[in-house]
């Protein structure tokens, strides 16, 4: 006999019925798919809930058993419910096990999701915010086509990135864009470089707009800890999705973050259904590199080996760029200690404020 169950939901078969019509009255099932008109295989497949209660069957019980038709068609009725209802059930235990890898906490922290104790509450609420019907949809959690910068990985990153894809696409629906337009978009790039010298509130909301007009919707995000993620950028429906950390908040990894993003979009690094490849994210590397701070022209500071304050600011404002921005790649290069200059490097705050570092 088919029992199917949860914890909460029993889906007991008709047949369990017919069996004990049939022991009450003594009958075989040899001779009872006899008077039915049917092979005992079908009617033990009947009975163990293998095969639908179809009313053909339903009226040749009524006249077999003496029980109505409507009686047979009722319990098959239920027992179809029930059984739908223990594989749902079944579905959201297996779900709740997933949401301990999510980060729920942090998420109603930002106020991306509502406050939830119950795991499968969590499951409902996390199914609304992916918009998906199960979380087991979500295919390895993997964005199609999504390009993104991140310094490290762990087992719960990839959960941690998917959360933050979502959220930037449900952000990016906010903004009003323009078809996508990249070689518009290409021939922005010198002003947005020159933004770099400006204010976050100067230059924030010319950077969505600019955006906007070439068909990317640019989103800022707070940083989820363990994503190690500063930027990622996709395709969803018919505009292009950048997002944004500020993780470090650092105008120099703010910059470098969106160039890299950028050069994934120029490049078509995005129009694949997988991840953008290793190569593809050194080439986005050398990109915003290159940009920011001009080959030929780093090569002279990195000669000439003057690297105080003074010579610093005298070459960020030859190149026309913030110069915490230099500081930042010849500290990284390992030309200037961390601990110098560091009044130069501005940083940015997720609502667009900034202060400099101490």
């Amino acid at each position: 006999m088919r029992f199917e169950s949860s914890e909460k939901t029993v889906a007991i078969p008709p047949g369990a019925t017919i069996l004990e019509q049939l022991e009450t009255r003594g009958m075989t099932q040899k001779e009872f798919a006899k008077r039915m008109g049917m092979s005992e295989k079908h009617i033990s497949r009947l009975i163990n809930g293998h095969v639908e209660l179809t009313q053909d069957m339903a009226l040749r019980l009524e006249s077999v058993l003496g029980v109505p038709a409507s009686f047979w068609n009722n319990l098959e009725a239920i027992y179809r419910e029930k059984l739908e209802r223990v594989r749902k059930e079944k579905e959201l235990e297996e779900e709740a096990k997933m949401v301990e890898h999510f980060p729920y906490s942090k998420m109603v922290t930002l106020g991306w999701i509502a406050p939830a104790t119950d795991k499968k509450e969590r499951v409902y609420n996390l199914r609304r915010f992916f918009e998906v019907a199960s979380l087991n949809l979500l295919e390895n959690l993997n964005v199609p086509g999504i390009a993104y910068r991140r310094t490290g990985r762990n087992e719960k990153s990839d959960y941690n990135l998917a959360v933050w894809a979502q959220k930037a696409r449900l952000d990016a629906r906010k903004i009003k864009t323009e078809p996508i337009n990249i070689a518009k978009l290409e021939q922005s790039v010198e002003r947005i470089r020159a933004m770099t010298m400006e204010d976050p509130e100067t230059f924030s909301k010319e950077l969505v707009d600019l955006l906007a007009g070439c068909g990317v919707a640019l989103v800022f995000l707070p940083q989820i800890d363990g994503s190690f993620l500063h930027g990622a950028s996709f395709y969803d429906g018919n505009h292009i999705v950048m997002g944004l950390t500020l993780r470090g908040s650092y105008a120099d990894i703010f910059w470098f973050s969106f160039f890299h993003e950028l050069c994934h979009i120029i490049r078509g690094h995005i129009n694949n259904s997988a991840m953008a490849t290793e190569e593809q994210e050194e080439e986005a590397n050398t990109y915003a590199r290159d940009i920011l701070i001009p080959p030929e022209k780093y090569k002279r500071l990195v000669d000439v080996k003057c690297f105080t304050r003074k010579c610093i600011i005298t070459f960020a404002q030859e190149i026309g760029i913030a110069s915490g921005i230099v500081l930042g790649r010849l500290q990284r290069e390992g030309y200037v200690p961390y601990n110098k200059y560091n009044t130069l490097k501005v940083k940015y705050k997720i609502n667009g404020q900034h202060d400099t570092a101490a």
